[in-house]
């Protein structure tokens, strides 16, 4: 403070740094908070935007931790370890991928099929191609 009562330039550009600070410590904390952050594996999987990613390298990586660990507890050999957790990682995380893709892919597969019929109902209800219709009025004339 100066003897007027003020505060001095070294006081105004210390709250000015620390408001910046905060700021920007708020912006961080709300990116990962709300999970909004890009995440990309390796630079080319977008783990958050593509199905069945995230589930795999997951699984991969627990994979990895009870192959190596496993290995070494039953080896003590620490280069070998090493090596059969990342054969682990690699073998779960293709084995829960492949799984995983094939259900996903299964399941579009029974949604497109359903989109269709509701189509199609939607479509001929009430027409001459109805084919709930012709049972119906098939049932009625006899």
């Amino acid at each position: 403070m100066r003897g007027d009562g003020s505060p001095g330039v070294a006081a105004a550009e210390v709250k000015h740094v620390l408001v910046q600070d905060v700021t920007w410590f708020r912006y961080i904390l709300d990116l990962l908070m709300c999970g909004t952050w890009p995440f990309k594996l390796l630079g080319i999987l977008d783990v958050e935007n593509v199905p069945c990613a995230r589930d795999s390298v997951l699984y991969g990586s627990l994979g990895c931790a009870v192959a190596g660990l496993g290995h070494f507890l039953l080896t003590s050999r620490i280069r070998r370890s090493c090596d059969v957790g990342v054969g682990g990682f690699i073998l779960v995380t293709l084995g829960c991928w492949f799984h995983c893709r094939y259900n996903y892919a299964k399941l579009r597969i029974q949604e497109r099929i359903a989109r269709d019929g509701i189509k199609n109902k939607i479509l001929y209800e009430s027409t001459h191609l109805d084919p709930e219709r012709k049972q119906s009025t098939s049932k009625g004339s006899s």
